[in-house]
């Protein structure tokens, strides 16, 4: 059972799920690349696998659930009608790859921002939709 669904309430919903991009995984990907001769590179390619498997994203019909990290564990959980902003930041390359970082911003709520999302905008258009 995965994070999310163990967190989820009576009459909670699970309405979209995000993903982390293999993209921003890039450096990983390339010193694993270059460090396999070495035979340390395959090490290297389990951690941004671990990376990758290990967050989950999703919007449900009552809030925003983002878990990070395998042995260690970071959440973020916020009730949609705490927040009040959603931001997308995006680089270039970010734009040409499709992934970003989202910041939530609300009422009693310090930023909580979740990073290197696969199509932010979508996941942007899903809190929207989620709070309508």
């Amino acid at each position: 059972m995965s994070y999310v669904e163990s967190v989820l309430a009576p009459g909670e919903q699970v309405l979209y799920r995000g993903r982390v991009s293999g993209w921003s995984l890039f450096w990983y990907w390339i010193v694993g690349l270059l460090l396999l001769v070495v035979g340390v590179g395959l090490i290297v390619w389990i951690v941004a696998w671990i990376k990758l498997r290990s967050t989950e994203l999703a919007v449900t019909n009552k809030r925003v659930v983002a878990k990070f990290g395998f042995i260690s564990r970071e959440t973020i959980e916020i009730n949609l009608a705490r927040i009040e902003s959603v931001q997308v930041n995006q680089t270039v390359m970010g734009r040409m790859l499709d992934y970003g970082t989202i910041v939530f911003s609300g009422a009693g709520t310090p930023q909580a921002t979740i990073p290197s999302i696969a199509s932010p905008l979508e996941f942007r258009k899903a809190v929207v939709g989620a709070q309508s």
